[in-house]
């Protein structure tokens, strides 16, 4: 959180934003947000897709609704 109230107080300082959005870059890295993707099993991505269409369609089907 300190990185990220650095950059709200060094607007205007251009040198001072740089290293403030550097320290916000490495914390995100560190906490997995960015960076390389950690969690890729080659398996295909069934975001955006209705349930039905994917192979999940029988378990969901058997949730109460």
């Amino acid at each position: 959180m300190s990185a990220r109230r650095a950059v709200r107080q060094a607007e205007g300082d251009p040198d001072r934003l740089a290293a403030a959005r550097s320290r916000v870059d490495t914390a995100k890295v560190a906490l997995g947000e960015r960076g390389p993707v950690w969690w890729n099993d080659e398996e295909p991505d069934f975001n955006r897709q209705l349930v039905r269409k994917t192979p999940y369609a029988a378990w969901f089907s058997g949730i109460s609704k």
